[in-house]
């Protein structure tokens, strides 16, 4: 299994440049970085190039992290995606989704479904095509398309899938870093 850290868009929200804001002395790419490298020692990134690791380009006919998936799966191997704004990835994240036999696993907490976060296997790429010419962009939606498993995980103390979208989540999770 390769690992696809999701490193694109513009992060307007945050005031740009998401993957490279610090949150403990490291930028959000380095910190997904060490976190992938703990499930695979193939990792792409689906973005800008980051730390000398392949750098795989978002489609860009295909809006959205559906862009950076279909990149993943184009290297025609299963793929786990994670995105870089998602700094507390469970250790188990790859083990539990890997488990699944349905072309997706996607990770959720808190009854919330977390699609970037996922097991894409290679063969989900067979309805990529299909969907893309509906018009859709949904990641949910590909993945009901293609028939996925939903894993599930505690939300708290902390919801392993909290993501950061702006300064406030940026603040908040400098916070839970301090008090893990």
């Amino acid at each position: 299994m390769i690992v696809v850290i999701l490193a694109g868009g513009e992060g307007r929200r945050i005031g740009g440049g998401k993957p490279h804001r610090l949150l403990g002395g490291e930028t959000l790419i380095e910190r997904a970085v060490g976190i992938a490298l703990g499930w695979s020692g193939e990792v792409h990134i689906a973005g800008e190039p980051a730390m000398g690791l392949p750098v795989i380009r978002d489609d860009p006919a295909i809006e959205g992290p559906l862009g950076g998936v279909a990149a993943a799966l184009r290297l025609g191997r299963d793929a786990l995606t994670i995105p870089c704004d998602m700094p507390f990835l469970p250790d188990d994240l790859a083990a539990r989704l890997g488990d699944g036999a349905q072309a997706a696993a996607i990770a959720e907490s808190g009854g919330r479904l977390h699609p970037v976060c996922a097991l894409w296997r290679a063969r989900a790429a067979l309805g990529l095509a299909d969907y893309v010419a509906t018009g859709r962009r949904s990641l949910r939606g590909f993945a009901a398309t293609v028939g996925y498993e939903a894993v599930a995980w505690a939300s708290a103390p902390i919801d392993p899938f909290f993501n950061i979208n702006d300064e406030e989540d940026l603040a908040r999770a400098e916070a839970l870093l301090r008090n893990r």
